[in-house]
């Protein structure tokens, strides 16, 4: 069985993961959305929301497993005979960053390759970060999130 990990902190999920998380799955027999606890990141919503809002935003998906997960990347890929993780690759920076990342992922698993997914044209320019700021602000997110998360969004900011 041919295993994916895609990572993420996914926080919040947005239309750009949902086509990485679709096109990954289609090249695996199984693959894993695994959000990560980040300490070095102050997420806007707990892990909990994080899940539920993958859960919701994939349930006409097959093959798919959604878990959590802390410490290496590296580490979770072996315990789970993963044979490759999936990166969505919108520009330069992610290049340069996500290349780094799958050379020390290597080196500490070496059985577990990195492919790397370009973003579509259309989701380029998506990042979580972005999301948020936009929707802290009340813009219109409609077009770069699921309307399970931009509804938790609003939920989030309105409190």
């Amino acid at each position: 069985m041919r295993i994916g990990i895609y990572p993420g902190s996914f926080d919040p999920l947005t239309l750009g993961h949902l086509d990485i998380i679709e096109r990954a799955r289609n090249i695996c027999d199984k693959l894993i959305i695994a959000a990560a606890l980040n300490i070095s990141k102050k997420p806007l919503f707990s892990i909990e929301e994080r899940l539920e809002m993958i859960r919701h935003s994939c349930t006409s998906m097959n093959n798919i497993e959604i878990v959590t997960f802390n410490g290496l990347l590296a580490d979770f890929c072996k315990e789970r005979n993963v044979n490759f993780i999936a990166k969505g690759i919108r520009n330069r920076m992610d290049i340069d960053y996500e290349y780094a990342v799958s050379i020390m992922n290597r080196k500490l698993a070496p059985e577990t390759e990195t492919i790397f997914l370009l973003s579509r044209s259309e989701h380029s320019f998506i990042s979580s970060s972005m999301v948020k700021e936009v929707a802290s602000y009340g813009g219109d997110i409609t077009s770069v999130v699921p309307q399970f998360v931009k509804q938790k969004l609003i939920e989030k900011f309105s409190s």
